[in-house]
């Protein structure tokens, strides 16, 4: 409990709640839901329970590696074995994921942002010089007149 204003909702059964909601992949503002508080209560919870935020933060670091490799291995296609009824009775077959190009690409736009965005920027110094004595003084004027014109 703290000392300001009401009673603490949390419970220490929370941190356990908690974890598992976290490898079902819930965000903070669902597990806030569950708990029937705030977000900003749910922020202060991690802040003043270290077990709680740590229970957090492993849990969403383990969902998040297993999508990681499920990714991964989508990327690079992958072995898998399916059972399937036939007259014989329950066969076993192993099957072959192909690589995904779509998972492939998303895999590399985010691990390497700077070689593969969708849009490459190139910078380039352009340098451009004119001798003004190559102009007579009526093209001089006439630029001049042009230049003012364009500016309003």
């Amino acid at each position: 409990m703290t000392d300001r204003g009401r009673p603490t909702k949390y419970k220490d059964e929370y941190i356990e709640q908690a974890g598992k909601l976290c490898l079902l992949g819930a965000t903070d503002k669902q597990m806030a839901d569950f708990f029937d508080v705030s977000e900003s209560t749910l922020n202060l919870w991690k802040l003043e329970h270290p077990n709680f935020s740590e229970s957090l933060k492993e849990n969403k670091e383990f969902a998040n590696s297993r999508v990681e490799r499920a990714l991964y291995e989508k990327a690079l296609g992958y072995r898998y074995k399916e059972e399937t009824s036939t007259k014989m009775g329950i066969v076993e077959l192993e099957r072959q994921a192909h690589p995904d190009t779509t998972a492939q690409i998303f895999w590399l736009k985010n691990r390497q942002p700077d070689k593969w965005r969708d849009r490459q920027e190139i910078e380039a110094m352009v340098k451009v010089e004119t001798d003004l004595d190559d102009y007579s003084e009526e093209e001089l004027k006439s630029l001049a007149e042009i230049r003012r014109n364009h500016k309003s």
